[in-house]
């Protein structure tokens, strides 16, 4: 049957996608931004996904404000790199896995879950660079991808405890599904961040570290964290990490973490990444470097 092997969690600033894309990897502000990422490239060719399911929001590329689904499962066979304004990124296209994506849609629905489904679905930045980040530059991404868009952006957003249940319904469905294979689950967006108003460029790096912490053990905390609280202690876009809790609920009960980092700032926000395994699956964790 299928599995999930691994959690990832990271950032998804489309500025890091443009220092990508024009060559800018190696400069000073640059590096140490992408050297946080060489372990996880290194570990990700070893693992080999068949899949990864990757929860991200799109950021009014795909879905205008007109149509706004709380989640929205993408079941299409391929996607396209989005146009955000300035052309799309020089990336390969993003192919799905079909009967995977529609056999969670099902068993979602079945969970109670009225989830939307995505036949014709661009991906912006929130998708196309984590997958730059674990991949490296690739003529073709060497997986399928199940994108998860999650509201993030207009009210009434999911609240942490919804998307903590959601995850545990997508572990259920992908367990559920009878060919072998090798899954992901993902989640991007965060940290600490906001891009306009009077706190514009706010950053709190304790309270992002202190989010990695419990991420591990302490998610009922996590879980509790309400809206008011992610908008006043890591400014409007922080509560991006409700997309991280569908990630780690998809592990189970107890996991192992294999890397961590952390750094501030990439442009005006931070940013985070971390690399979990569920315990439960009996493979060792290896020391991260």
């Amino acid at each position: 049957m299928a599995r999930i092997t691994a959690g990832v969690a990271t950032s998804h600033v489309p500025a890091i996608g443009a220092a990508f894309d024009h060559g800018r990897t190696g400069e000073a502000d640059w590096q140490p931004i992408f050297a946080g990422y060489e372990w996880v490239k290194a570990w990700e060719a070893q693992e080999k996904p068949d899949v990864v399911i990757l929860c991200y929001n799109d950021h009014a590329s795909a879905m205008m404000l007109d149509v706004v689904p709380t989640f929205a499962l993408g079941c299409a066979e391929e996607y396209q790199p989005a146009d955000e304004g300035w052309g799309a990124r020089p990336v390969p296209t993003v192919y799905g896995h079909v009967e995977l994506a529609a056999h969670i849609a099902e068993q979602l629905v079945l969970d109670e879950f009225d989830i939307t489904i995505m036949n014709h679905m661009d991906v912006d930045h929130g998708c196309t660079v984590p997958l730059s980040l674990m991949f490296g530059q690739v003529e073709q991404w060497p997986c399928k991808v199940i994108p998860l868009a999650v509201n993030v952006t207009q009210f009434p957003t999911p609240s942490g405890n919804r998307c903590w249940m959601l995850g545990e319904a997508i572990a259920h469905a992908v367990e559920s599904f009878p060919e072998d294979l090798n899954v992901q689950i993902w989640g991007t967006g965060g940290m600490s961040h906001q891009l306009q108003g009077p706190r514009a460029g706010l950053i709190n790096p304790e309270f992002d570290n202190a989010f990695l912490d419990k991420l591990i053990d302490r998610t009922d905390e996590l879980r509790q964290i309400t809206r008011l609280e992610y908008l006043r202690e890591s400014g409007t876009e922080g509560i991006e990490l409700i997309m991280w809790l569908i990630m780690r609920a998809a592990l189970g009960e107890q996991v192992e973490q294999l890397q961590r980092f952390y750094h501030v700032p990439a442009s005006n926000t931070a940013v985070g990444h971390v690399v979990l395994r569920p315990v439960a699956s009996g493979v060792t964790a290896q020391a991260a470097e």
